[in-house]
């Protein structure tokens, strides 16, 4: 599946910003500090990514509860 490939529901990051794609997802975990970046959560949230990119199915949804797990650990969620 591409990188361009939807979520069912969007993850909202703000109530100004959501990720609507893979590759939304992918670039908002990339913009992320480095150290954030090698927490726990989030290397979930690469991985799941990128089994979503790879393989699609089920791994979309999966991905997109790893990104929403990953910013309620954080707070990232405003």
């Amino acid at each position: 599946m591409p990188w361009s490939t939807a979520f069912d529901d969007p993850v909202r990051v703000s109530d100004r910003r959501k990720l609507v794609t893979l590759q939304d997802a992918a670039d908002y975990v990339m913009q992320l500090p480095e150290d954030a970046q090698h927490e726990a959560h989030w290397q979930t949230a690469i991985e799941t990514l990128i089994n979503a990119a790879e393989t699609g199915g089920g791994w979309v949804m999966f991905a997109r509860i790893a990104m929403l797990r990953a910013l309620n650990a954080d707070g990232r969620r405003e």
